[in-house]
């Protein structure tokens, strides 16, 4: 999660509800869930606890424990990982719950089953069921001078309350900010993930990469007596040199078995594919050759890797390895909306959250990798606590022109701030204001249209409210 404002929302997350195909009256029900849900502090307000949360998911017995755990902290690409790892041990026949932050269009996305955002049905019924467990909580907080639960903590218990009921073989948890405190760190996982690490939330987590590493090294720890899980294994992606001096250090400190990239496993190779990628990955038991993954970049090619190492960590039997036909077809169904994801053609749109400088890294290389835009329309809005012009010295290399707008979240950076950062990295010119997103999709597709260009491109991005907003706006307001 990006971080979220005092009402519950996430610094990234759309405060529109949309569910296709929904009634009226079951948008109505979500509509109150949801409202209840952001009546409770967001993650400005955070709260760095996990016994809260413990206390309810034991009152409603011990729903933590009910499923083993896969957990993906880290800083970038935990989603996509997460939605890989869901993906390929639903391919093994398992029944899979995920819990992924934040969210595009619905609420119900965070929640998954069967890889699918739960029914509006459940996620009232269950958040019903609850709701009288969680004002039990939060009276004893408050009988001890305490903060009730908070927004994400109440989603964590109804998530694991879903899982429950459905009931999962497996739970999958994207860890929310951090990982030490953080309320899904409630269970105690089984394979503990960690994407690459990078300068977010420093309010939050730290100024440094190793202040950053140490606290989401906290999802190694064990918080549930006894342990469904007392032997965890850390699977860890490539990361910079004082990330994993800190990782390798807590590994070591707790005594845990760690698998990681370049050291145990490895992407051995990659070719460009209609749609995606052919990736081939040096696995514990044996290399998986040519699997193909729906996802565009380097970054995502890596994210597979740690998602098959994933994988085999957790189904592994006796050195078997993974079956490679039934690994592919789980990658292969993949999806992962708002990161690179190509909405519209003629001219190609294409939308990208990268809210922070490493994820604008990221999408520029993609951008040059996958598209291969020959005149590049850059449509830009933030929000105020990002690192702006850390973003911009990313992204400019890639632009012909920005588009700079407002997003509709309550933290949005002004578009006349934005466009005077935007200045000081491009010509005066390329830089064009407009008062809201719809009008600068319009603004964008007109200059793509004029340009003389054989492969003319928008990218849309600076923050998942900006990808939601746009998505809605070009008639993708669904997401998987």
């Amino acid at each position: 999660m990006s971080g979220e404002d005092t009402s519950g929302r996430s610094g990234d997350e759309p405060e529109i509800i949309e569910s296709a195909g929904a009634d009226e009256a079951a948008r109505g029900e979500l509509a109150r869930v949801y409202a209840a849900l952001l009546a409770r502090a967001g993650e400005t307000q955070v709260e760095l606890r996990l016994d809260a949360t413990r206390r309810a998911c034991e009152l409603l017995g011990d729903i933590h424990t009910a499923a083993p755990v896969i957990t993906v902290t880290g800083t970038n690409g935990k989603t996509s990982t997460a939605r890989m790892i869901d993906s390929i041990v639903t391919a093994h026949d398992l029944r899979v719950g995920r819990f992924t932050s934040p969210h595009l269009h619905s609420v119900t996305e965070r929640i998954s089953v069967d890889g699918a955002p739960v029914a509006i049905e459940t996620f009232v019924r269950i958040f019903d069921e609850i709701s009288a467990y969680l004002e039990i909580v939060d009276a004893e907080l408050a009988a001890e001078g305490r903060a009730p639960l908070t927004y994400f903590e109440a989603l964590t218990v109804l998530a694991f309350a879903v899982f429950a009921d459905a009931p999962v073989d497996v739970v999958v948890t994207e860890v929310g900010m951090g990982g030490q405190w953080d309320s899904t760190n409630v269970a105690d996982a089984e394979v503990c993930v960690f994407t690459r690490i990078g300068l977010d939330h420093q309010q939050f987590l730290g100024d440094t990469l190793a202040e950053i590493a140490g606290t989401k090294a906290g999802i190694l720890d064990r918080n549930v007596d006894p342990s469904p899980a007392p032997s965890p294994v850390a699977v860890i992606a490539e990361q910079a040199e004082e990330a994993q001096t800190v990782l390798d250090a807590e590994v070591e400190r707790r005594g845990v078995s760690a698998l990681t990239e370049e050291r145990n496993f490895r992407l051995l190779d990659r070719q460009r594919a209609v749609d995606g990628q052919l990736v081939t990955v040096q696995g514990l038991r044996d290399v998986y050759t040519d699997v193909f993954v729906p996802l565009h970049g380097i970054h995502q090619a890596h994210n597979a890797a740690v998602a098959i190492i994933a994988a085999e960590a957790f189904l592994g039997d006796e050195g078997k390895p993974l079956d490679l036909e039934t690994l592919a077809e789980g990658l292969s169904r993949t999806t992962s909306p708002g990161r690179a994801e190509l909405v519209r053609t003629g001219p190609s749109v294409v939308v990208d959250g990268a809210h922070n400088p490493d994820a604008a890294h990221v999408l520029a290389d993609t951008l040059a990798e996958a598209f291969d835009f020959d005149y590049t329309v850059m449509v830009l809005a933030m929000l105020e606590d990002k690192d702006i012009h850390g973003v911009l010295e990313e992204l400019h290399r890639s632009a012909d022109a920005f588009v700079i707008s407002e997003t509709m979240s309550p933290r949005a950076l002004s578009a006349e701030t934005l466009a005077e950062a935007a200045r000081e990295w491009v010509d005066e010119d390329s830089v064009i204001l407009a008062a809201d997103l719809n009008a600068a999709l319009m603004k964008a597709i007109d200059l793509a249209n004029a340009a003389e260009a054989n492969s003319p491109g928008i990218v849309v991005t600076g923050s998942l409210y900006t990808v939601a907003e746009a998505r809605l706006l070009l008639g993708r307001g669904e997401s998987e």
